[in-house]
């Protein structure tokens, strides 16, 4: 966001205009901790900053009060696990239900993604800019053959001798994450489908992340640590976290950080028109 409004006042400063003031709102689930947040931020900045305790497939601001939306690594989360993937006997990665399943993710993410669109039509003004960054997955990407969610990171196939005591190995095998990767196509067709958005610009870019194993098992462990301590229990994080380290390391595909196939979906979009 400080980028952002860099950018915007030297736009202004050029004009010779009078640079605006500028409120930036966060969004999070309301267990998420904005007072660390507040803390983080630079004392010097000249914005006012608020949060908003909400989950984004939902309205958040008042109408018509955005001029910028920005939402990074946030759309792959769903709303819900797909109801095709519940009472499977299996991982929603694997079996014989692949395709079923499939499609049920894709139709979800579908239908969250218009949710959030309808709630920014909303909240932004008449040509307000919106920028979207969502990780997805190549155009080739074959689901029928790859893994649909983790793309690697598999639960059920780490050792469960271990955890026999802790929970039941049925539990571990149907447990399913409620969020989709898009492959490159997926989003510009819901997006061209809006009739409250017209797709400035839309690129397509590797993930350039580089990770390293011990980087990859730290950055899911901080995104998924809450989930797993609630599903399982805590006393079953490190040491399931230290399998996940494991497998990474004998996998050929996270050892070498030049295989991550990841890419990041940009897209620009700018506001039709007002709906209140």
């Amino acid at each position: 966001m400080h980028t952002i409004i860099k950018a915007v006042k030297r736009k202004y400063e050029s004009s010779e205009l009078k640079t605006p003031e500028f409120y930036v709102g966060f969004n999070d689930v309301v267990s998420n901790d904005f007072n660390t947040l507040f803390r983080s931020l630079p004392s010097d900045r000249s914005d006012k900053v608020f949060a908003v305790p909400g989950d984004f497939h939902g309205r958040l601001l008042p109408p018509s009060s955005v001029h910028f939306a920005y939402s990074s690594w946030a759309l792959q989360w769903l709303t819900e696990v797909p109801k095709a993937a519940e009472g499977l006997k299996s991982p929603a990665w694997s079996g014989e239900e692949r395709e079923e399943v499939y499609d049920a993710y894709l139709s979800q993410f579908e239908r969250d993604m218009e949710s959030f669109l309808k709630c920014r039509d909303v909240e932004m003004v008449e040509g307000g800019i919106m920028a979207l960054l969502i990780p997805g997955v190549p155009a080739l990407w074959d689901p029928q053959k790859e893994s649909l969610l983790f793309r690697g990171l598999n639960f059920s196939d780490l050792p469960l001798s271990t955890w026999s005591k802790r929970l039941s190995e049925s539990m571990s095998r149907t447990f399913n994450l409620p969020y989709y990767f898009p492959t490159t196509e997926e989003p510009r067709a819901i997006l061209q489908k809006s009739n409250s958005f017209i797709v400035e610009r839309m690129e397509i870019l590797n993930s350039g992340a580089s990770l390293n194993v011990d980087g990859h098992v730290a950055c899911l462990r901080a995104v998924h640590q809450n989930m797993l301590t609630h599903m399982f229990g805590a006393e079953t994080i490190n040491e399931t976290f230290d399998l996940l380290l494991k497998k990474f390391q004998a996998s050929s595909i996270y050892a070498d950080p030049s295989s991550d196939r990841t890419v990041m979906i940009v897209a620009i979009l700018k506001h039709k028109h007002k709906n209140i």
